[in-house]
């Protein structure tokens, strides 16, 4: 049963995508791309978060909403979530207040439709074969995008890590922050608990999702500061997954 709901929200994900994309790129000839992600972008993107709560059963709980800046707060702001599933890179820009930019390695723009239509959203794609530049590019990309109001999220452990595990913490959303003076949001995400990595299959469930106190990185070292990051994290997944940490004896 659950294998079925899944074709199903996979099904409609991807005949959903067509219509939707086709309009966000013919209207990005006349609209920019503010108007293109409240329009179109962040109702599709919601309608895939519903589409698995209402028919794959995965549920999701907030903790800690306070924390997250509302609609008129100028800051310049990093989301840092913890990466587990493909959940959140929808959940996310469907909830938060301000149009996001991810950091993606640009071959994601030949995906057709959804990589065409990432790449006209004004997000900031990155050749990781040149990494000195990428960085660059990164650093002033990200200040020209959150001075124009919209925030940047980065998956501090670069990949999709296991029910229970931990990646390696990179510093590259701390360098940013540096650099711009902007504030790390962190954020606990239980998302393999009911969508573990490489599968398509749901589980039904709750997803809790944490969200920390925004951290200025005025001041601060990109690595200490990422380490402050990682704790918390790590410490609160702990807390609210405590069934996937147990050691087994």
């Amino acid at each position: 049963m659950n294998g079925l709901r899944s074709v199903f929200v996979f099904l409609w994900m991807v005949v959903s995508i067509i219509p939707v994309g086709s309009a966000l790129l013919i209207c990005s000839i006349f609209l920019d791309d503010r108007k293109l992600w409240w329009w179109f972008a962040a109702p599709w993107l919601r309608g895939v978060v519903e589409a698995a709560r209402l028919v794959g059963g995965v549920h999701y709980r907030l903790h800690g909403e306070a924390n997250l800046p509302g609609a008129d707060d100028a800051r310049r702001v990093i989301l840092c979530p913890k990466h587990q599933s493909t959940w959140e890179t929808f959940f996310f820009p469907s909830y938060v207040s301000h149009p996001l930019a991810y950091v993606f390695k640009r071959e994601l723009l030949r995906i057709p439709v959804f990589g065409w239509c990432m790449g006209r959203l004004r997000m900031i794609h990155i050749d990781r074969s040149q990494r000195n530049n990428a960085w660059t590019k990164v650093a002033e990309q990200g200040l020209v995008l959150m001075d124009r109001g919209k925030w940047i999220i980065m998956f501090p452990e670069g990949t999709r890590s296991e029910r229970g595990g931990k990646g390696k913490y990179k510093t590259g959303a701390t360098r940013l922050a540096v650099a711009t003076g902007a504030y790390i949001v962190p954020i606990a995400v239980t998302s393999a608990r009911c969508w573990p990595r490489r599968t398509f299959s749901f589980k039904p469930g709750v997803i809790d999702v944490s969200i920390g106190q925004p951290v200025h990185a005025d001041g601060r070292e990109p690595a200490e500061l990422m380490e402050q990051i990682e704790h918390w994290i790590e410490a609160e997944m702990h807390r609210l997954d405590p069934e996937a940490y147990q050691t087994i004896v």
